[in-house]
């Protein structure tokens, strides 16, 4: 059971709180509710390092108590505590995120390796274009990785340009990285040529939109998600876009979804790109592909 609000309580151990709030997570099916409990617990006592089982807490009052019950109830609506805590981890950096940006997730660090990986063979001060940045992930991690580079990132959302350009400025970035709102779609060729692009644009069907877990289906923008019937429809922008944008010697590292890479190389081959190389996520799936203007 849960400790009694109505009292307050001093020095208590954390397991006496945790252990009630993770039966009831389990008991919700929360995938990883041990880790959710303690990241709660860490969220009501305003730290950002989740609550380990050992330690002590000085003060506990029924304050705290409502805050553990309203942060629970919004964890078993599918809300991720990226999104109560306002911040996820991408690239071992802290990065904010909004309702207008997606969650940055692990799979997506496959294209910051390949890319990073490319450049510092061949283009270590490369200019670097971001399209749909959102969050400004993976530009951002590139500059951190790439001290002689530069970018721009650019998206539909102006919430997501002021969340990425807070997030450049926290990183000590803002001098080599700038964000601009406009719809990639745009005609964006008076930003130059640029020797390496990245993107992660939505590209789940819209029919399957539905079958993903709350966490995604509910919390992340749709327009980041939705990639029309098929979920091809941004790449039949982005291939043109990319063939335009891209220096001759360039490449462009691209996240793409489950069984696309066939259909997206085509599309790329159509617009004079080839694919250059593909890289698998820590599951095994191919998510990233590398493309390169044909010679």
């Amino acid at each position: 059971m849960y400790l009694d609000p109505a009292n307050t309580y001093t020095d208590i151990e954390a397991r006496h709180i945790l252990q009630p709030l993770l039966a009831v997570l389990q008991q919700a099916g929360m995938a990883n509710a041990t880790s959710d409990a303690r990241c709660i617990l860490g969220l009501v006592l305003g730290r950002d390092d989740p609550v380990l089982p050992h330690e002590t807490i000085p003060r506990w009052t029924p304050d705290h108590q409502h805050q553990l019950e309203a942060l629970r109830q919004r964890r078993q609506t599918g809300e991720p505590i990226s999104r109560m805590r306002g911040w996820r981890e991408f690239w071992s950096m802290r990065f904010d995120v909004s309702p207008a940006t997606l969650d940055p997730r692990p799979d997506s660090e496959t294209v910051i390796a390949a890319a990073i990986g490319w450049a510092r063979n061949h283009r270590p001060a490369a200019r670097i274009l971001d399209l749909g940045t959102g969050s400004g992930c993976l530009l951002l991690a590139c500059l951190a990785e790439l001290p002689q580079a530069t970018g721009i990132g650019i998206d539909i959302s102006t919430e997501a340009v002021s969340v990425a350009t807070a997030n450049a400025d926290r990183h000590g970035l803002g001098g080599r990285a700038r964000f601009c709102q406009a719809d990639f779609a745009a005609d964006l060729t008076a930003h130059g040529q640029f020797d390496l692009i990245l993107s992660n644009p939505p590209y789940i069907p819209t029919a399957d939109i539905e079958r993903l877990d709350a966490d995604v289906r509910h919390f992340d923008p749709l327009a980041a998600l939705d990639g029309g019937p098929d979920g091809l429809d941004c790449w039949r922008i982005l291939c043109p876009q990319i063939a335009t944008l891209l220096a001759d010697a360039g490449a462009a590292f691209v996240e793409i979804g489950a069984g696309q890479g066939k259909a997206v190389g085509r599309l790329g081959v159509a617009n004079k790109l080839c694919v250059a190389g593909s890289f698998a996520d820590l599951s095994g799936h191919e998510r990233c592909l590398h493309l390169q203007k044909e010679i």
